[in-house]
């Protein structure tokens, strides 16, 4: 018995699966939709709605490339829980996880975790194997934040935030398409400021017990993470601006400006959330449980969509 965790007495095989995909956080896999970005940009130039063959093809491949990302990702959020089991048993949610309950044991966790990275990194490769060099620095990345760098002030979150822009480097090679260096600069400030705001709500509801918690929470203040998201937040929004009307793949009209009241909508309700909710420990609950935050996305991909179709 582990004291003030919640224990299971479940063994059968379901049980453990159901464990398993629970370790694997089918929730987080949200991040792999950043995979898809190459290709709603690269509508009418690298494929368009007349030649629905080609853009099926271009929409598989990037959907290959996202399990990939699903499934190596489960395999490092397996290694991490594995690793942190003693540090999550101290925090009050993460301790019913279930490599820190012991429904999972260490020895099933880490077979599982092998099988999951092998399985990720041959489909990579038998895909593209380009994607396959992407997916072996992805796993390169996480395994030096697992080893390291989580304990590392800044280069922690410089670490998580890696791999969203690496997950949109994978669907530009997968589709074999080139980007405007924009949307690298976007989609690392982006996910840089989801990674601070996350920090700031580990720190903000652990309080005292932050360093049990999470080791590198010590090294932060509630202040200094609000003045790094502030300036984040403020060049991330300035870099899509830039991009919207200097990017030479998108229409010289400069049409796109008309979606930069999205991306601000959006950047302000996370803030707001995050100082009032408290809930950017969990950015997807944000991302996909928060109803105004989904409607600015829709309009934002509705409204980028329309502008690309007509007037590229």
């Amino acid at each position: 018995m582990i004291p003030g965790v919640e224990q299971r007495t479940d063994t059968g095989i379901l049980p453990t699966i159901r464990a398993l995909l629970r370790s694997a956080r089918p929730r987080q896999w949200t991040k792999s939709l950043a995979v898809f970005l190459p290709l709603f940009f690269s509508v009418n130039e690298a494929w368009t709605l007349d030649n629905l063959q080609t853009a099926l093809e271009l929409g598989a491949r990037a959907i290959g490339a996202a399990v990939v990302f699903c499934l190596v990702s489960g395999a490092i959020y397996l290694i991490n829980d594995l690793a942190d089991r003693e540090r999550d048993r101290a925090h009050p949610t993460k301790r019913n996880r279930p490599i820190a309950s012991g429904v999972i044991s260490p020895h099933l966790a880490a077979i599982s975790a092998v099988i999951l990275a092998l399985a990720g990194l041959a489909s990579a490769f038998a895909l593209d194997p380009q994607l396959g060099i992407v997916i072996v620095i992805y796993i390169l990345v996480q395994a030096a934040y697992s080893a390291r760098l989580k304990n590392v002030a800044l280069l922690d979150v410089f670490s998580v935030a890696s791999g969203f822009v690496l997950r949109v480097l994978a669907g530009a090679v997968v589709i074999g398409v080139p980007i405007s260096p924009w949307l690298y600069i976007c989609a690392g400030l982006g996910s840089l400021f989801i990674a601070l705001a996350k920090r700031r709500s580990e720190l903000a509801r652990a309080g005292d017990t932050a360093g049990d918690q999470r080791g590198i929470l010590h090294t932060y203040t509630v202040g200094m993470l609000d003045q790094m998201i502030g300036v984040v937040a403020t060049s991330a929004v300035v870099s899509y601006a830039l991009y919207t009307f200097t990017a030479d793949n998108l229409p010289g009209n400069h049409a796109m400006t008309l979606t930069l009241p999205f991306v601000l909508y959006g950047v302000f309700r996370y803030i707001y959330l995050v100082h009032t909710r408290d809930i950017a420990e969990s950015p997807e609950e944000i991302l996909i449980g928060d109803a105004p935050m989904i409607l600015a996305i829709i309009l934002w991909l509705a409204t980028g969509a329309t502008i690309l179709l007509l007037y590229r």
